[in-house]
């Protein structure tokens, strides 16, 4: 009977013991007219972007601890730079990695393009392959916000480029 109680008790607990991780990131592209600026942010879970780090380049960046690796900034720009593209009329634009923060186990990186020449500009391309390199359940989330207009994007990894027509 005793038996019977334990295993009652650890039952529900055994269920939950192979959770479900998710995988995503949350973009956000806001137009800041004043500063004819895009500013972006991005976040990911820090143990996502160590592991594409330590798999990709080898380095074991210990994020958000005292042990950070000295170079972390300069591959998670290296690695954002390869993963997340920009499309301004189908020209792609380099941006400025600005920096980063932590908040509980996210990383949020901060992105700027200049000098954006609202008046000529078409249309903005988002391409966001960020981690699908490593895992195939990958979404990357995108909202972008220009002049009023709001769109958001789920992009995957067969499907990684979303587009704002202005």
């Amino acid at each position: 009977m005793k038996k019977h109680f334990i295993y009652l008790l650890l039952l529900p607990l055994l269920a939950f013991t192979g959770a479900h991780k998710f995988y995503v990131s949350v973009t956000n592209v806001n137009y800041v007219e004043k500063e004819d600026a895009l500013q972006i942010t991005t976040r990911v879970f820090i143990d996502d972007i160590e592991d594409v780090l330590k798999k990709r380049y080898g380095i074991d960046a210990k994020l958000a601890t005292e042990n950070e690796a000295k170079i972390a900034d300069e591959y998670i720009e290296k690695y954002l730079n390869s993963k997340f593209l920009i499309r301004l009329d189908n020209v792609q634009r380099p941006y400025i990695f600005l920096g980063k923060k932590y908040d509980n186990d996210v990383m949020v990186c901060y992105l700027e393009i200049t000098k954006i020449g609202l008046k000529q500009l078409k249309t903005l391309e988002v391409q966001n392959e960020v981690l699908t390199d490593l895992f195939d359940e990958q979404k990357n989330l995108v909202h972008i916000k220009w002049l009023g207009k709001k769109k958001s994007f789920v992009l995957i990894k067969e499907n990684n480029k979303g587009m704002l027509n202005l």
